[in-house]
């Protein structure tokens, strides 16, 4: 895919996004993650799947981007939860095998935290639906490499562009690649009038430093 590809799937995907409230916008009555930030935003991709036209167009960019950045790829891991579904959609259309990931070891049976056939060595992209710190995905990562694998880097769907993402794939070793991101959200945002100009200076801070923003 080249550049002007890539910037018309970003605006589609954050457009559709957009479109079916899989991502809202709420700067004046911000919500309130697991992890107690406070933010102005709740992206829930999950909705994608509700949708057989914009979760084929997420199928097909997906697959399309692990062709271009991960040519070698084996076989699909989706990270749990969310990335399960997606990772099995893109699977199936590139005619890859899949696995996925648990978060944490299945407490009963075999005590599975990597469910599916993985063979030694096998190279393997990850599939997650949005990066926030990265944390789950590089955890995903870190459990294949223990199995064996090679892991070749990660798609997703969504993310937000945190400093702080961008440094612990990079640390981990771990390339990535993401069909839309925040910045490309707020523009299609703006113009889709979603969100009022004087919004966007707030949506923005919130980027910067998400754990004291609206504290």
């Amino acid at each position: 895919m080249d550049a002007n590809n890539n910037q018309e799937i970003a605006k589609n995907v954050a457009k559709m996004l957009l479109d079916i409230e899989a991502i809202k916008l709420r700067p004046q009555e911000p919500f309130t993650w697991s992890s107690g930030w406070n933010s102005p935003i709740y992206c829930d991709n999950r909705m994608s799947l509700s949708y057989p036209e914009i979760r084929t167009y997420i199928k097909k960019a997906l697959a399309e981007a692990i062709k271009t950045n991960f040519p070698d790829a084996e076989c699909i891991a989706g990270v749990a939860t969310a990335g399960i579904p997606q990772g099995a959609l893109v699977a199936e259309e590139l005619g890859l095998p899949f696995n996925y990931v648990r978060s944490k070891p299945k407490g009963h049976g075999m005590g599975n935290m990597i469910e599916g056939l993985l063979k030694p060595g096998q190279k393997v992209v990850l599939i997650e639906d949005l990066i926030s710190t990265g944390g789950s995905s590089l955890k995903a990562a870190d459990a294949l490499k223990e199995a064996g694998a090679e892991v070749l880097g990660l798609a997703a769907i969504f993310t937000y562009g945190f400093a702080l993402a961008d440094e612990n794939f990079e640390n981990a070793k771990v390339p990535f690649v993401c069909l839309s991101d925040y910045e490309e959200m707020l523009k299609v945002a703006k113009d889709m009038d979603y969100i009022k100009e004087s919004d966007v200076e707030a949506l923005q801070e919130w980027r910067k430093d998400p754990a004291t923003w609206n504290k």
